[in-house]
């Protein structure tokens, strides 16, 4: 129940994370925590900004005796993934999330939780609210629309802010300092088939589902081997010699969130659907094995001598459109040179929809090089092509380059020290943080990332540490007190 997060240590916290998981968050629709966000700010009588694009600035003044210290923005995202598993019955534009307390964690039922930045949303809104936390001057920089594109980031008004180091509080892992991460770019295919007619009544319907995938990040778990439920499907059914044709295939959701479930409604002759069940049977047991220590619930369904739809594509159709997402490269690209362990590059095939004769084919393609990105949107561009398909590259962003000399690193690093006894993990990561085009939106900036601990972000199984969000909010309140003079 949620009165049993509002009950845990800092309790200042978790009662701000739960206001904000009372308030639908879905990227692009933020109309409703932006306001939430405002009146907050107003309530607290701090002076209170929104951006023309939607980002919300608040600023509040330093504590007594540390006015002379450097501005500091404290900077999260105020959208979440909006994701949950298929048999639970739950409505993101209407309902909080339902959260639960197993252990140390803290998890959603059925959903994702909003911990991917709700619990650096909710410790700055802490901060603000506080009157005996010390503090340099701060400005709280909460921007939009971070899951699908950095459209906040993007188009943030740099002018209003006048900070010199950026607390990005947007890393899920307790133990590491965040000083680089990968630039991203989406790559989406279109392309309109001509279906034939399915006139004979000797021809059935046959629906092949994979499902209990664990799915994930696509960009900090893409590394992990996870099953993608849309490569598994079409390998499925690229294993079938006998002769059919494909009619739907519906797969994943989210650019940023590698697929869990996939779904394609074929067309066989009746004489054919116990041979291509046999053969679909064999197919997923070798799969399965394949997928048993990384995603040991997976699951594939056959529904054989379903109602046949009245059209589909042609045989010779039904190959290639399987045959190019078999063949789509998907996963790690590229590791990298400079930074051992760091994934470079990578492609995530997130989202496919074939429907009367409409595809449609998202990608989310990743790396912390500007031409090794390149590399891998023309490599896609080019299959693509070959297939038929019209692609569109939008929504780029840069990576963050790591500053090894930065002057908040060297404070970050001595101070974990101190408190925590062992030295930090100082990374890069695949994921895409604002950073980067922050840094280019306001020229100067010495930014670091860190935060606590998250699994699974981007899917139903994410959860958050409680005794890791405890060691974090020490650490950022030890940060702030130390934070050098102008």
């Amino acid at each position: 129940m949620n009165q049993e997060i509002r009950n845990l240590k800092p309790r200042a916290l978790w009662n701000f994370f739960a206001d904000l998981n009372a308030v639908p968050r879905a990227s692009k629709k933020e109309e409703k925590i932006r306001r939430f966000m405002v009146d907050f700010g107003k309530s607290l009588n701090l002076e209170t900004l929104e951006d023309e694009i939607g980002n919300v600035i608040i600023k509040k003044p330093a504590s007594k005796g540390m006015e002379n210290r450097k501005t500091v923005i404290l900077q999260s995202h105020l959208d979440m993934v909006h994701q949950k598993n298929d048999d639970t019955d739950f409505d993101f534009d209407t309902q909080g999330i339902e959260m639960e307390v197993d252990g140390d964690w803290v998890m959603a039922k059925g959903t994702t939780l909003g911990a991917d930045n709700g619990l650096g949303v909710a410790s700055i809104m802490a901060i603000l609210a506080s009157q005996d936390i010390e503090h340099p001057p701060i400005e709280a920089l909460f921007t939009i629309d971070e899951e699908t594109g950095m459209t906040g980031a993007q188009q943030l008004d740099g002018s209003l802010l006048n900070g010199k180091i950026l607390l990005n509080l947007d890393t899920e892992d307790d133990d590491e300092i965040g000083i680089g991460c990968a630039g991203g770019v989406d790559v989406t295919a279109h392309r309109t088939y001509d279906l034939e007619n399915i006139d004979d009544d000797d021809f059935y319907g046959m629906k092949i589902s994979v499902k209990g995938l664990k799915g994930g990040h696509s960009g900090m778990e893409i590394h992990k081997g996870l099953g993608n439920s849309n490569k598994i499907l079409a390998r499925l059914l690229t294993s079938v010699e006998s002769k059919f044709r494909i009619a739907e295939f519906e797969g994943g959701g989210l650019r940023n969130a590698i697929p869990r479930e996939a779904w394609a409604k074929i067309v066989v002759k009746n004489e054919d659907v116990a041979e291509i069940e046999r053969a679909i049977e064999a197919k997923a047991w070798d799969i399965k094995k394949e997928f048993n220590e990384v995603d040991p619930k997976l699951q594939i369904l056959i529904d054989a001598k379903v109602t046949a739809p009245d059209k589909s594509l042609s045989e010779k159709d039904t190959e290639d459109f399987l045959s190019l997402i078999k063949n789509l490269h998907n996963g790690v690209y590229k590791m990298s040179e400079n930074m051992p362990g760091l994934v470079e590059a990578s492609n995530n095939v997130a989202k496919i929809e074939l429907k009367e004769g409409k595809a449609e084919i998202e990608n989310l393609t990743r790396s912390s090089i500007e031409s090794t990105k390149d590399e891998v949107s023309q490599l896609l561009e080019e299959a693509f092509s070959k297939a038929g398909f019209t692609t569109e590259l939008s929504g780029s962003y840069p990576g963050w380059q790591p500053n090894p000399n930065s002057e908040i690193l060297k404070l970050l690093e001595n101070l974990y020290l101190e408190m925590f006894s062992h030295k930090p993990n100082v990374v890069a990561c695949h994921a895409g943080l604002e950073c980067g085009i922050l840094g280019e939106r306001i020229p100067g900036l010495d930014m670091i990332s860190f935060g606590p601990t998250i699994l699974g972000a981007h899917s139903p199984d994410e959860k958050v540490s409680i005794s890791s969000t405890q060691k974090f909010w020490k650490y950022l309140l030890n940060i702030l007190e130390k934070i050098p003079n102008k």
